[in-house]
């Protein structure tokens, strides 16, 4: 990994410069947030933006898309060609970095890897950003804070100047001829300790620190506040749709009017949603909402830890903006708190009295 310095002035410079080869895609603001969206002016990039409203992950894993078309009366099956355009995620934050690393361990790492996601994800360079947490990040308690890989480069913003964070040769030539490049100083050194010093002190403290997670989503796996909380839950589902990790899918097959030919979709679904866990004959493995939420939940703090081991929620937040009936992770980690807390006073009662 290297570290430099560029000038804060040098950095139209530098999203020019990938302008010039890539379709540029960064944060830019859009009543009533910011998205993530194609770039036409390096003016409209915002840097400094809380949180988008949805995640960069439909530019990996769109909303829709075909997979394949084919001929009914042939039996004939036709790859789709996708267009791949080369392309730059720009002013990614530590949380979606780490959401990407997530997606790609399903998507690539797997045993059965996705070609589409693949094109995609191997034509794309991540520029990432460092961050200011907002109310409802809790990315601390998740160990998604920090980006240790997963990008081309990161910019740290330390004033008039970014310590930039180097780990691809391609972006690496684009940043050394498009910018003034000096080696780090003490004093930028100093400046990029305070900044961590800053983002670190800004979580909010009242977000609970739980340990183990996931052992306690097996221990109170069965606890009343299930049927509470998933009763909350109103199926909409729109914490799938901003969720960074959510991966769920569905598979459509379309047919023409003629329905002589057709093409096979594949579809965001959500493990939220009542006809999910439906299967032939009408079964229904998770037909209420207590069942689908703590399925969620557990797949997002247990499940993909067991199998990846890391936690699929990254903590960023979007879930809890955007549920009207506040049901997210943080309610999850209160519960954890108060369960452990009162296993720890009853277990001290019990030494006490011995």
């Amino acid at each position: 990994m290297l570290y430099r310095i560029i000038d804060a002035d040098d950095l139209p410079s530098l999203i020019r410069a990938f302008m010039d080869s890539y379709e540029l895609v960064a944060p830019v603001k859009h009543d009533p947030g910011y998205i993530f969206d194609v770039i036409d002016d390096p003016s409209d990039v915002m840097l400094d933006y809380p949180t988008t409203i949805a995640s960069p992950k439909k530019y990996f894993l769109p909303s829709e898309e075909t997979l394949f078309k084919f001929d009914v009366a042939s039996n004939d099956v036709v790859d789709f060609e996708i267009d791949i355009k080369p392309r730059v995620l720009f002013g990614v934050h530590p949380c979606d970095l780490n959401a990407i690393e997530r997606l790609d361990a399903v998507f690539l790492d797997s045993r059965y890897g996705d070609p589409y996601y693949r094109a995609r994800r191997e034509a794309t360079l991540i520029v990432g950003v460092g961050c200011m947490p907002t109310q409802n990040c809790f990315c601390h308690r998740v160990d998604a804070d920090e980006a240790p890989r997963g990008y081309d480069l990161f910019l740290q913003d330390l004033g008039d100047r970014y310590w930039v964070s180097i780990s691809s040769v391609a972006a690496a030539e684009i940043l050394e001829e498009s910018t003034h490049l000096r080696e780090a100083t003490d004093e930028d050194r100093a400046l990029f300790a305070a900044a961590t010093h800053r983002r670190t002190a800004a979580f909010d403290g009242s977000i609970p620190n739980v340990q183990d997670i996931a052992m306690l989503m097996d221990t109170y796996h069965s606890d009343p506040f299930w049927a509470e909380f998933g009763s909350r839950c109103l199926n909409c589902t729109a914490c799938a749709a901003v969720c960074p990790t959510c991966m769920c899918f569905d598979i459509k097959d379309i047919l023409s009017p003629d329905a002589k030919t057709g093409e096979r979709v594949r579809v965001w679904d959500s493990c939220n949603s009542p006809h999910f866990a439906r299967v032939a004959g009408g079964h229904n493995f998770r037909a209420d909402e207590r069942g689908r939420v703590r399925h969620r939940m557990y797949h997002k703090l247990n499940g993909f830890k067991v199998k990846h081991g890391s936690m699929l929620c990254v903590g960023c937040g979007r879930c809890v903006n955007a549920c009207k009936v506040n049901i997210n992770p943080i309610e999850v980690f209160k519960f954890f708190d108060e369960k452990t807390r009162s296993s720890a006073v009853l277990s001290k009662e019990a030494n006490d009295a011995e």
